[in-house]
């Protein structure tokens, strides 16, 4: 009995074995990618030394630089609208007329009254003439003679009195014809002709934004505000963009035009006031618009991708490529960047590969392969798209079928045939 049962473990034993070496293998046993100390493909691009821009960007409010909403400065019935809503107007341009027909009748009213007084004023002239000439006589008393001087003063004043009551009709009668006192855009009308106006109307008639140049108000963090005003006091114009709320799209071109007195301590921010000619009316006003700053350009600097930039344990680093396909940890010191580039103030030269794609996989000294990279003249990478990957892939298999149709069969069969000794070795 033991000598059987050891003959049936060794028959189990060769028969699980030849199970083994005959079953289809479905997946290769090596990979490149999963083998260890395989390179890891990476995408690279160089390190170029170029002009990078220091720019601040921040959040601002379209604000114009006047809004007014034109009133009546009389009271009357609007008797006519001359303005269409929208329109652009210039400075001076008629708006709306007031009834003048009440105003006309007051100006006859004090113009008659004056009338009346410099008649009684030219009497009371010659009378103190009269009375001069009867003092020197000694006829009449002075006392007669200083009353009448008194007289002529006192109608001296009622046609002063007169005619400033003409000059105030005259007023009412100009502002009975309503002007734009700015040039820009109306509004929506506040009222139609045939009603009643009054100074004390809160709506107004209609409002008036001045579009061209225009404004843009934005704040800036404090400790930003020393680099701004260095630049502002050694008399340079820093150039301001308007950008959408994307801020993909240049909306307008504009320069920065004056800094607030004071920082806002809730916020630790200042306001700052940019000036755009907005001659294609793109700013719009309370639009909201990211504005970016220029401040300085700093030349002959060498400058990397952003994408390049790691930051971990030793700090900020980028993985550096080396001749013999690996690379190594290098430490940068950076300086300002424009989103899609970085200046690095130190650690790297112009020339220089770091790794832009792929250094989640790599470590310090670990092997590269730039298959699947090309680099360009401006030092962006490509990466191989999935199709060329497919065709890398598939190129083994193509080879495989170009061999002919009965060799195939050949190759089959004999391999059917290896399984079937294999499977007889027993």
């Amino acid at each position: 009995m033991r000598g059987l049962f050891w003959l049936v473990l060794v028959a189990a034993v060769i028969a699980a074995a030849v199970w083994y070496l005959s079953r289809p293998q479905t997946e290769p046993r090596e990979n490149g990618r999963g083998q260890s100390g395989a390179p890891i493909p990476v995408g690279v691009s160089p390190v170029v030394k170029g002009d990078m821009p220091v720019s601040l960007s921040q959040l601002g409010t379209v604000t114009p630089l006047a809004t007014v909403t034109v009133k009546t400065q009389i009271s009357g019935y609007l008797v006519q609208v001359a303005f269409r809503e929208g329109q652009m107007v210039n400075k001076g341009d008629f708006l709306a007329q007031i009834d003048p027909r009440p105003y006309q009748v007051a100006l006859e009213q004090a113009q008659a009254q004056l009338a009346k007084d410099q008649a009684l004023l030219k009497n009371a002239q010659v009378d103190l003439q009269r009375y001069n000439t009867l003092v020197a006589q000694n006829s009449i008393a002075k006392q007669t003679r200083d009353t009448q001087v008194s007289l002529v003063a006192q109608y001296e004043a009622t046609v002063k009195a007169d005619q400033a009551q003409i000059d105030a009709q005259k007023l009412n009668l100009t502002y009975c014809r309503i002007v734009s006192p700015v040039t820009g855009r109306v509004g929506l009308r506040q009222i139609d002709p045939g009603n009643y106006v009054q100074t004390s109307d809160p709506n107004g008639i209609v409002v008036v934004t001045q579009l061209q140049p225009i404004s843009v108000i934005f704040t800036l963090p404090e400790d930003e505000l020393p680099e701004v005003m260095k630049r502002v006091r050694a008399g340079a114009v820093l150039p301001v963009s308007a950008f959408d709320r994307t801020g993909s799209a240049e909306l307008a071109k504009g320069k920065l035009d004056t800094v607030d007195n004071q920082i806002d301590t809730t916020t630790g921010t200042v306001k700052l006031r940019a000036i755009f000619d907005n001659d294609e009316d793109a700013l719009f006003p309370n639009q909201f618009v990211n504005v970016k700053l220029l401040v300085d350009t700093r030349h002959d600097i060498e400058i990397a991708p952003s994408s390049a930039i790691q930051r971990g344990a030793p700090g900020t680093f980028v993985y550096l490529t080396k001749p013999d396909r690996t690379v190594a940890v290098q430490k940068v010191k950076l300086g300002p960047s424009d989103g899609q580039r970085v200046a690095v103030l130190s650690g790297l030269q112009a020339g220089d590969n770091v790794v832009v794609d792929g250094a989640d996989r790599l470590r310090d000294g670990a092997k590269i392969t730039v298959a699947s990279a090309a680099e360009h003249p401006d030092g962006a990478s490509i990466q191989a798209t999935p199709d060329q990957a497919g065709q890398q892939a598939a190129a083994p298999m193509k080879q495989r079928s170009s061999q002919p149709r009965d060799q195939q069969q050949g190759q089959g069969q004999d391999q059917g045939q290896g399984r079937g000794q294999r499977r007889s070795a027993p």
